[in-house]
């Protein structure tokens, strides 16, 4: 019997369905039928889900359900929320679900409570957030610190640079100016841009690897150790004043000089692109405070026991994942667009390429066969109104289908405006609504949402059947952003069962550093260039060596 995905009886009922409705377009379903949006979106807590533009009909979820099943969603799930080591290539738990547990909440992992040492972190974080943001954490010198720098790559950056940009909203207050800074770039030009505008003598850096092993931070780290020290000489507690170190690797961050007083931990069962609800969530809540950052794991975890406990044709994260399947496997379509309709969530669509791609872009499945159908689709994005004006061209007038997500929230925060300021916040987010419904609307129904559009040009003509979904927010908070971060968390976790691999390691980014070591040695060594390298290496190789006279 042939155990293949594509040859399984739930994956091939979903095969002929799509083919019977091939030649259907997405303003004949709207115009059949006045209560599609009705019966298709879904609401959960803060965020209200729209996939009434999604090429689906009535017959389609049950027969995404039955996949799922057939699939052993169930199973995987409860796995997954047991402590079971899902993550199978290194034999690890994947447990950033734990991280945003309730205090009083035991979560047992081969027979120790790892929930006690979570909420450990957490109360060392919130010692060091309550230091610095109270202006008793001082530089060397004795001054207040102002300026903090997080140091890190991929999920040490992507997801603490997304949040804190995104709840902008919601930083407070200090005594002291108190401003938040990324840098990742290996090639240094971020970093020392950075440390041209900041006062040694007020900047305290945050070093966050996992490993405390990767090149591109300890790069960047070791420059911003060597401004401190050229700025400010060899002090006496130069680096216990301006430096904290988030990891898994204790012993490296000592070794780095790292005092262990102001080391935070991390865990295996953490991957580092499910990682901001730990310690490595520091510059967040740095910018927010610690009660609002306790707001994102209350978001977070809500969107954990939905997921668990909410019905399939309920259940947001099931939903999401299995329509994605749909789009991809059954439609054909491999390019999805992040489009959020609010500047404060710019960062998103780089967070949510690392979250989907370096999950799913897998093509060898858990029983280590090359699988024979599409996985994760090419996902990007932008802020939509830039995006309006950068490729909703191809979007609407192109050759190439594309699934979207649209991410909008309906209300804008905004207690620190009032009057004039205030009014003019409330029109500018209106702009935003208005213009993320009407392109929604327009790449759905095409010429349908055209006035006279038989009477124009070809060229001025519009396809539509373009699918989409809607995630409307009530508004930007803390506790919203939990969730929505969740959600997609999760979603991710659906498709992986669905496509049977393992979304938890990221073994195709190791060799591509590993042959970079050798290269950098080849860089370094002087003017030779290997015999054994391709053509094309060995002549760029080549060209770097020419040194300048």
């Amino acid at each position: 019997m042939d155990t293949r995905l594509p040859q399984k009886a739930a994956w091939r009922a979903l095969v002929d369905h799509a083919e019977q409705l091939r030649g259907t377009h997405l303003a004949d379903l709207f115009a059949a039928d006045a209560q599609r949006f009705s019966t298709l979106h879904r609401e959960f807590g803060p965020i209200l889900f729209d996939f009434s533009k999604q090429r689906v009909v009535a017959d389609t979820l049950p027969l995404l359900f039955e996949l799922a099943a057939e699939q052993g969603l169930t199973e995987r799930m409860s796995e997954l929320f047991s402590g079971a080591p899902v993550n199978v290539s290194e034999g690890r738990a994947a447990m950033h679900w734990a991280l945003r547990l309730p205090a009083e909440r035991e979560c047992l992992l081969e027979g120790e409570d790892v929930n006690q040492q979570i909420q450990a972190q957490l109360q060392r974080m919130e010692d060091i957030v309550r230091k610095v943001r109270g202006g008793q954490w001082r530089g060397v010198t004795g001054e207040i610190i102002t300026d903090v720098v997080n140091i890190g790559v991929g999920g040490s950056d992507l997801g603490p640079l997304m949040v804190t940009e995104a709840l902008t909203d919601w930083r407070l207050s200090t005594e002291s100016p108190l401003r938040v800074h990324f840098a990742s770039t290996m090639d240094g030009s971020q970093v020392s841009q950075l440390l041209g505008g900041l006062n040694p003598h007020a900047t305290l850096f945050i070093i966050s690897s996992k490993s405390f092993s990767t090149i591109d931070t300890l790069s960047n780290a070791a420059t911003a150790r060597g401004w401190l020290e050229r700025e400010l000489g060899d002090l006496p507690g130069l680096l216990r004043c301006h430096f904290v170190g988030v990891s898994a690797a204790a012993e490296r961050m000592t070794e780095w000089g790292i005092d262990p007083a102001n080391q935070l931990a991390l865990w295996d069962w953490v991957g580092g692109r499910f990682s901001l609800w730990s310690a490595i969530g520091l510059p967040i809540a740095l910018a927010i405070g610690m009660p609002a950052f306790g707001e994102l794991l209350t978001g977070a975890h809500e969107m954990d026991e939905h997921f668990r406990q909410a019905p399939w044709e309920d259940n947001l994260p099931v939903l999401m994942g299995l329509i994605g399947i749909w789009n991809t496997n059954m439609l054909g379509i491999n390019a999805h667009a992040v489009l959020p309709y609010d500047g404060r969530l710019k960062e998103l669509p780089n967070y949510l390429e690392q979250l989907e791609m370096e999950s799913n872009g897998k093509s060898v499945n858990l029983a280590g066969e090359t699988v024979d159908y599409a996985t994760c689709p090419i996902v990007w994005g932008t802020i939509g109104p830039n995006a309006q004006h950068a490729f909703y061209q191809l979007l609407h007038q192109g050759t190439e289908a594309v699934t979207c997500d649209f991410i909008v929230p309906a209300r804008r925060y905004q207690e620190a405006q009032h009057g004039e300021a205030a009014a003019e916040l409330l029109a500018q987010h209106e702009l935003a609504l208005a213009n993320c419904l009407a392109q929604s609307r327009l790449l759905a129904l095409g010429d349908a949402a055209v006035p006279d559009a038989d009477s124009l040009p070809r060229n001025r003509r519009y396809r539509g059947n373009q699918p989409s979904s809607t995630l409307l927010l009530d508004e930007l908070t803390p506790r919203s952003l939990g969730a929505l971060i969740a959600l997609y968390e999760h979603k991710v976790f659906v498709q992986s069962v669905i496509w049977e691999i393992n979304p938890f390691d990221q073994w195709g980014v190791e060799m591509g550093k590993r042959i970079a070591v050798d290269a950098l040695a080849q860089i370094r060594g002087g003017n030779t260039v290997p015999a054994e390298l391709d053509s094309s290496s060995a002549g760029l190789l080549a060209r770097i060596l020419i040194r300048p006279t």
